[in-house]
């Protein structure tokens, strides 16, 4: 049985992870998320992704009810590497994406929304990393991507909880709001995404992954790159006919 539905229209793609009661991640559902994600870049009918949880949970993290047996030779080389890619299948995704957060977001629930564009979440939701109450560690680079120094060490020493509010006031999230909320402020703010051109948002997502962890000067000229090769498009001619003839513009990503 799948626990990654997907639901697409105006070029909007709805991913929700649905593996009841807390959404915990198998193997089963990494290789989904990964092969859900991976399909994106080839489709032209996704512009953008939301990303969200099932029932009152994002995602509690790894499934410890049924970890898979790994004494065999190899296999936790195996294992690491899949939970290694179910990050990288968001981060190095054509798309922007968009986390949907309507609930706890825990452990390897916290990476997945670490590896999202925009994050926005409910006043339900709560963020941690709590590996080390059940002896495990947790994805504190991931997390260090969007926390503070401080927080992330609280979170991964003593197993705090941050609620939404708090990393709303920090400036982590873009919005918390009450859960009835959540998902109609996604999908608006989707749709006003998916009406740019693609080509500009693939490429502004590019530049945003690729320039990360760049010096200052090699991550500008990299964005330069970027912007002269949208100058040069049909999306760009476009856009400037639109403005001067004064109607929407018809974008067709290339």
């Amino acid at each position: 049985m799948s626990q990654v539905r997907l639901e697409v229209a105006d070029y909007v793609a709805v991913v929700t992870i649905d593996n009841p009661p807390v959404n915990a991640q198998n193997m089963d559902l990494v290789d989904e998320i990964i092969a859900t994600f991976d399909s994106f870049n080839d489709r032209d009918d996704v512009r953008v992704v939301v990303l969200t949880g099932e029932g009152k949970c994002f995602s509690a993290g790894a499934d410890l009810r049924n970890r898979p047996d790994l004494s065999a030779p190899g296999a936790r080389w195996a294992r690491n590497r899949k939970v290694r890619e179910v990050s990288y299948c968001i981060m190095d995704n054509a798309k922007p994406t968009i986390a949907a957060v309507n609930g706890p977001a825990l452990g390897a629930g916290l990476g997945l929304v670490a590896s999202c564009d925009i994050i926005i979440a409910s006043q339900n939701a709560v963020f941690g990393l709590p590996e080390v109450d059940v002896g495990l560690m947790g994805g504190g680079k991931h997390a260090e991507r969007i926390l503070p120094h401080s927080l992330v060490r609280r979170m991964m020493l003593t197993g705090y909880r941050a609620p939404a509010e708090e990393l709303y006031r920090r400036g982590v999230i873009e919005a918390c709001l009450p859960p009835e909320e959540l998902m109609p402020f996604a999908m608006d703010m989707a749709r006003n995404i998916a009406a740019k051109s693609p080509l500009a948002t693939r490429l502004a997502k590019d530049s945003m992954r690729t320039i990360e962890n760049m010096t200052l000067r090699d991550g500008y000229i990299y964005e330069q790159g970027n912007t002269a090769k949208l100058a040069t498009s049909h999306d760009a001619a476009e856009a400037v006919a639109a403005f001067v003839e004064k109607r929407p513009p018809v974008f067709q990503g290339r």
